[in-house]
């Protein structure tokens, strides 16, 4: 109360300024204290003088929000001790992996439900700080509806030295498709392969591979809405590509085989694998270990020909095709029984052996499958990933020092509410 009664006179100031920095916002109303900064910024580059009172006022103002935002509270969950800004409250332990744990939470000025991670220790070792440096910096990129964003991102450090973790805040997202049960039914397998393929085309547009898609990694609300999750495993289009690493199931058979310039369209066999599973109510390719999911993948797609074993890296993988039992490829409409045709037809575009004659997921979107959907509103052209450091040898200084400069530099993002008409629901 003393602190509000005390900057008054500066928020009567402020008013007169609030309309200027709300546009520089594109309309934000909820302004943080880099929010302010990247208002100056972007008005300064208008042209517009600033009036001295102007000036004074949103120094006053940034100065009150930052000394407002500085404020956390500490809290124990299970083991783990959250620090977080005061505005988040209510948190519950929903998530913990090897990586990190996650807690819901509500941001009481906006109301709104959000997921808060904590990663474990990011500051161990070099490759543990590179990893959560890499992850922050790809959230940080992502702003497109059907991909997982940051709302935002914090410590209570106020200093490099004191500087020893920190928390990535996202949208609240109920389930994921792991825990839905199929089969489901056309129109909502169309409308999430759709919003797959509308995230996936954005990541890949901004120069990324996601490597890891699987139903797990698939968030969904009750409205069907969908976001991609999960960018661990996510690399640059140029970084070097190594073979172990999409959950095995859904993994392309160019990874099963050490193919080492695989491309985006890795991503596109798992949304195939992840299509057929929800049509069919049962994983499509279950291997027990990496070479009996190949001999399931073969019996389906059929055994590739020679063009195909010749763009394999490893003698050993070559060895291995040229010495398969020639299976056919399976008749797709035996395969999955109660699917529309519009659907077996992706489906045996995506679902090729060979991944250069797969569709990209920008290709995929012009199938005839999603003609009652597409809308290029859903279609926004990102800006490229600078990958300068994915690659690096830093020191864990270094590392540490790139993150806190991440952290502290993070502006916002006004989000835009889909505008798409839906009256789907998973439960029904």
């Amino acid at each position: 109360g003393r602190r509000e009664a005390r900057h008054a006179n500066t928020f009567q100031q402020v008013s007169l300024c609030r309309s200027h920095l709300e546009l520089a916002a594109g309309g934000e109303n909820v302004l943080s204290g880099s929010c302010v900064w990247s208002c100056l910024s972007r008005w300064q580059l208008t042209g517009r003088r600033w009036e001295g009172g102007e000036v004074s006022a949103v120094s006053s103002l940034l100065l009150f929000i930052m000394d407002a935002e500085a404020r956390f509270s500490r809290e124990e969950i299970n083991s783990t001790v959250w620090e977080v800004p005061e505005k988040y409250t209510r948190l519950k332990q929903i998530g913990t992996g090897a990586y990190g744990s996650v807690c819901s939470s509500i941001n009481e000025k906006t109301k709104e439900k959000v997921a808060i991670k904590k990663l474990h220790r990011p500051f161990q070792s070099e490759i543990f700080a590179k990893r959560a440096y890499r992850e922050l910096r790809l959230l940080k990129h992502m702003k497109h509806e059907n991909v997982i964003g940051l709302l935002d991102v914090f410590t209570p450090a106020s200093s490099l030295d004191q500087f020893q973790d920190f928390c990535l805040v996202m949208p609240y997202m109920y389930t994921d498709l792991s825990k839905v049960r199929g089969p489901l039914s056309d129109d909502k397998v169309q409308y999430l392969v759709y919003q797959m393929l509308c995230g996936l085309r954005y990541i890949h547009k901004a120069g990324i591979i996601h490597r890891d898609l699987k139903p797990g990694n698939l968030a969904v609300n009750p409205d069907c809405q969908l976001k991609i999750l999960d960018f661990g495993l996510a690399r640059s289009t140029d970084a070097e590509m190594t073979g172990y690493v999409v959950t095995r199931w859904y993994r392309a058979p160019e990874v099963i085989l050490n193919w080492m310039h695989y491309t985006q369209t890795v991503d596109i066999w798992s949304v195939g694998c992840i299509m057929g599973e929800m049509i069919n109510g049962k994983t499509l390719f279950k291997g027990k270990d990496y070479m009996d999911q190949l001999t399931q993948i073969l019996k389906v797609t059929g055994v590739p020909g020679p063009e195909f074993v010749q763009k394999l890296d490893s003698p050993e993988a070559k060895s291995y095709v040229k010495n398969l039992p020639r299976y056919p490829r399976r008749d797709f409409s035996t395969l999955f029984p109660k699917a529309s045709e519009l659907a077996i037809d992706l489906l045996e575009k995506m679902l090729v052996l060979d991944g250069d004659e797969r569709p990209t997921a920008e290709i995929a979107l012009e199938h005839q499958y999603f003609d009652s959907l597409r809308d290029p509103d859903d279609l926004p052209e990102p800006v490229p990933y600078d990958d300068s450091h994915d690659n690096a040898t830093l020191s864990l200084d270094e590392w540490k020092r790139l993150c806190f400069k991440e952290v502290k530099s993070f502006v916002p993002f006004p989000r835009r509410d889909s505008k798409r008409k839906n009256t789907l629901t998973m439960s029904s």
